[in-house]
């Protein structure tokens, strides 16, 4: 029987960009804190040296909660620093490439915007496609359309890898989006920019168990 890494339901992506108050370290305790099971560590703007010492910090956050740590992107960082996986988009890294440098154990996702792009990051390798943008959002900048619900349970259907949905996904909409066939939510905005991220994270994290 072949391994397959396994994703959690609930990934916060920690952000220091949509907001100032909380530097990733504290985020990614907070939201810890809050029942995340996966912390996304993304940063497109900082350099490579800092972001390594930055993802050692958030790592041995996770580890004392339990939790994952995806990469975004920065394969080489996530696996000097010992990162429990890497999320890589369709514009950078190849999944198989990822594979190559991470090594089978590793949690390796994509990203994908319908049925089609999650069946090709199937059958590449992924372990899990993140499926969207879902609804509007302003997390993330030039983006097309949403998808909406009716896609990403396309995609979900059409695909036995694990789908993470994300875009937009918020308090409101995150028990819709289960009930879609997600195999679970990644918000930004919903913790990061909430007034208390350790509190969404709890709120979000009830949905999802309620919709397993």
């Amino acid at each position: 029987m072949t391994f397959r890494p396994q994703i959690g339901r609930l990934v916060v992506i920690t952000d220091t960009h949509i907001q100032w108050r909380f530097s990733h370290e504290q985020l990614a305790e907070l939201a810890c804190s809050g029942g995340a099971q996966v912390i996304q560590l993304r940063d497109k703007r900082m350099p490579e040296a800092e972001f390594a010492r930055v993802a050692e910090r958030v790592l041995a956050i996770c580890r004392a909660h339990e939790t994952q740590l995806i990469i975004n992107d920065r394969v080489h960082v996530a696996k000097a620093v010992g990162a429990h996986g890497v999320h890589v988009g369709r514009d950078d890294i190849r999944v198989q490439d990822a594979r190559v440098v991470m090594g089978s154990y590793a949690v390796i996702g994509t990203s994908a915007a319908n049925a089609i792009e999650a069946q090709q990051a199937h059958r590449a390798g992924a372990d899990y496609v993140g499926v969207g943008h879902v609804f509007a959002t302003t997390s993330k900048q030039k983006l097309g359309p949403p998808i909406g619900l009716e896609t990403l349970a396309d995609a979900a259907r059409n695909t036995s890898r694990p789908v993470i949905a994300i875009g937009g996904i918020n308090a409101e909409n995150a028990a819709d989006v289960m009930r879609a066939g997600a195999h679970g939510i990644a918000v930004i905005a919903a913790v990061c920019a909430a007034r208390d991220p350790r509190a969404a994270t709890a709120q979000l994290r009830a949905i999802v168990d309620a919709n397993v």
